[in-house]
C-alpha cells in the first residue's frame, strides 16, 4: 500500500506538470519574476552544493536573457547564522544582478511555503520557478493545485542523486499530494503584501 502511494504520487506529479517545464531558453516564456527556492550553499559533508550554484547561475542566465525582470529568493532564515535568502542575494549581486532586482522571502521554510507565499504575499499570479527538475515538478504541482500559473526552468542536477535524495523526494511528493488534496496545508507565515517592482526590496 505504501509503495503504491509513492508510485501514484510520483506519477501524478510528473504527468500533471511536464507541460509546464522548460529546458530551452529560447522556448521559455517571459515572466516578470523568477522564484529561486532556497537550499544550503554547502552539503552536509562541507562540500559545495551543486544544486545551489546551478540555481543561481541559471537565474542569472534568465535575467540577462530578459526572461525575468526580478528574482525572488525564498528560503530558511531560522537563525542569525543561517540566512538562505541573504546569502543568495549576495551571491547573485556578485554575479552582476542589481540589488533593486532581488527580493527576499525569509519564510520559505519548504517548497509549499515558497510557492504559496509568492502568490499570497508577493502578489504573483504567474512566475518562473528556477530549480532542479524534480523540485520544479513538485513546486509546479503545488502551485497549479492552488490556481497559481507557475512554470519552471530546469537548472540541471549537477550530479546523480544518491539514494537518500531520491528517497527524500519520493516522500516529499507524497506529502505534497496530501498537503494540497487532503489537508489544504498553508504557509507557516504570511504577512504584509509586497508588490515586486513597486515596493522597494529590503
Amino acid at each position: 500500500m505504501t509503495g503504491l502511494l509513492v508510485y501514484e504520487s510520483n506519477r501524478l506529479i510528473s504527468t500533471k506538470t511536464e507541460v509546464y517545464l522548460y529546458d530551452s531558453l529560447g522556448k521559455l516564456p517571459y515572466r516578470k519574476v523568477g522564484l529561486i527556492p532556497g537550499t544550503s550553499r554547502y552539503t552536509s559533508e562541507g562540500n559545495q552544493n551543486a544544486h545551489y550554484y546551478l540555481r543561481l547561475n541559471t537565474a542569472v542566465m534568465l535575467y540577462k536573457a530578459g526572461k525575468v525582470s526580478y528574482l525572488l529568493v525564498s528560503g530558511d532564515n531560522a537563525t542569525r547564522y543561517y540566512d538562505e535568502p541573504t546569502r543568495m542575494r549576495a551571491d547573485l549581486m556578485a554575479r552582476g544582478i542589481p540589488a533593486s532586482s532581488i527580493y527576499r522571502d525569509y519564510a520559505g521554510f519548504r517548497t509549499l511555503d515558497s510557492v504559496i507565499r509568492a502568490n499570497r504575499v508577493f502578489g504573483l499570479e504567474q512566475f518562473t520557478i528556477i530549480s532542479q527538475p524534480y523540485q520544479n515538478e513538485r513546486a509546479i504541482y503545488i502551485a497549479r493545485e492552488n490556481d497559481i500559473e507557475a512554470i519552471g526552468f530546469n537548472a540541471g542536477t549537477g550530479f546523480p542523486a544518491d539514494w537518500r535524495n531520491r528517497l527524500r523526494e519520493h516522500l516529499a511528493r507524497v506529502l505534497a499530494v496530501i498537503d494540497v488534496n487532503l489537508i489544504n496545508t498553508q504557509p507557516r507565515f504570511l504577512g504584509d503584501p509586497v508588490i515586486i517592482g513597486e515596493t522597494p526590496p529590503t
